[in-house]
């Protein structure tokens, strides 16, 4: 099955790129929004994920990996939750900003369904905002 691409949010405040670099891994949970937790129980092991600060920042700062997947949240069994791992940091981070004023963005989950904190990120669109990052 080929790897499937996706984005997660997360305020740097809160858990930022950093912090997943220094835990090395960390429990993806306390997703509460039906759309976003039926695409982390559609994840699959080594699929790939942009990590996004929002709120502060409102960028994708780097790759990271689904290390386990298929996992109940603990806080509460009724809501999916996975393992991620860092891969690596953009080169440079994306803003939310470019994203937007890239007409091959135009129907990005990111901006289309701007509260959503689990999106699906499709080949073109990864391939473009990996682009925009090496420039």
């Amino acid at each position: 099955m080929p790897t499937r691409h996706w984005l997660i949010k997360s305020e740097p405040a809160a858990y930022s790129w950093e912090d997943l670099v220094k835990d090395g891994e960390t429990l993806w949970d306390g997703v509460r929004n039906h759309r976003a937790a039926n695409n982390l129980r559609a994840m699959q092991q080594g699929d790939l994920l942009f990590f996004y600060h929002s709120v502060t920042g409102k960028e994708i700062v780097g790759i990271a990996e689904v290390s386990e997947p298929a996992l109940t949240d603990p806080k509460d069994e009724q809501w999916a939750a996975v393992k991620v791992k860092p891969v690596r940091a953009l080169k440079r981070p994306v803003t939310l900003a470019e994203i937007k004023g890239d007409a091959a963005l135009e129907g990005i989950e990111l901006v289309r369904l701007s509260r959503l904190s689990v999106a699906e990120i499709s080949p073109a669109e990864w391939d473009r905002i990996l682009e925009l990052a090496e420039k």
